[in-house]
Parts: C-alpha cells; sequence; structure tokens
C-alpha cells in the first residue's frame, strides 16, 4: 500500500487500468453511479499511430471514462488482417492504449466481435470509425456496428469518429516492408 502522499510508480498506473470483465463491470458500474459516461470502442490498435491517438482522444471527448477493448492475438487473427498480424501481442497492445491519460481502462477480449464484452459493460457510448454507419441496422452489413443494438436499447448512443487521413497499420506495414 502506497501512501496518500506519494505517487505510485506510473508503470503500476498503466498496468493497473488493463482489466478484466469481472474488474471491468465494477469500474463502469462506480463510473455511472458517479453519474459519468462511459464510452466504449474497440480494435485491434497493433501499431499505434497518429490516427489511432486522434481517434482515441475523440472517443473520449463523448464521454467521461473511455474504455478500449482490445482483440487478442487469436481474434486478430480470425479477421484476417494479414498473415503478419499482429505485429505486437495482446499485452503490448494493452500497456500502450492503456499508457494514454485520456484512456480509463483496457480490456482483451478474444471473440470474433465484442458483443458480450459490450452487454457485459452497458456502455452509454458506443464509439466506431466512419468506415461503420451507427444507424446501420442490417446485422449483414459491414457498417454495422456490433452491439449498436444493445446501446440504443439502452438509450445510449452509438457515434462514429472519422479517421486521419493518411494513417493506417496496414499502411505503416507497407512501408517498412518498400525499406
Amino acid at each position: 500500500m502506497v501512501p496518500f502522499n506519494q505517487k505510485l510508480p506510473a508503470l503500476d498506473v498503466v498496468q493497473a487500468k488493463i482489466q478484466t470483465k469481472e474488474t471491468i463491470v465494477k469500474t463502469v458500474a462506480v463510473a455511472k453511479f458517479k453519474g459519468e459516461k462511459v464510452v466504449f470502442t474497440n480494435g485491434c490498435f497493433d501499431i499505434v499511430h497518429r490516427g489511432h491517438v486522434d481517434y482515441l482522444a475523440k472517443a473520449s471527448d463523448l464521454g467521461h471514462k473511455l474504455f478500449v477493448g482490445i482483440n487478442s492475438d487469436a481474434s486478430v487473427k480470425r479477421l484476417g488482417k494479414s498473415p503478419t498480424r499482429p505485429l505486437q501481442d495482446e499485452q503490448t497492445r494493452a500497456i500502450i492504449i492503456a499508457s494514454l491519460h485520456f484512456v480509463s481502462g483496457v480490456i482483451i477480449f478474444d471473440e470474433d466481435t465484442p458483443f458480450e464484452l459490450i452487454d457485459h459493460i452497458q456502455p452509454d457510448v458506443l464509439v466506431k470509425g466512419a468506415d461503420y454507419d451507427a444507424n446501420e441496422t442490417d446485422k449483414s452489413s459491414k457498417k454495422y456496428i456490433v452491439g449498436s443494438d444493445i446501446v440504443k436499447a439502452n438509450g445510449g448512443e452509438v457515434k462514429t469518429i472519422t479517421f486521419l487521413d493518411g494513417f493506417s497499420t496496414t499502411a505503416i506495414e507497407q512501408k517498412i516492408k518498400a525499406s
């Protein structure tokens, strides 16, 4: 236990943001009890770049607490992004995202989609990139936001954020290979 007037080691603070399904429910419940708006987004976040930081910062501005679901290594492989992905393991990706001061919590999920996680934490705001459509209701559409039905049914909001042009992990990976 650290005395109240002493600073916790920075890495301990970052690691404490990485949560389990059980702990994230408690953390979200405390935030909601305090009247704080809970925002959730998810992704692979393989090589964190300026586009990711821009996206996550804007997502955090939509509420008081931002929670980020990180696809597990196995989940990334199943997404079929590239045979070489993920480039970084799930724990590394989680630590990097958790180190952002505006991220309140990170959870690694192994399912193909974050549906169960969204159902579990019941965020007030669900956020995805603008390549999705917040109003799409056809679950078979590539523009459909998984979990949007849950959030809307509970009176929450579903938002999209425009990506910063010229920044993507795939583009960075290709640039590295070309070097």
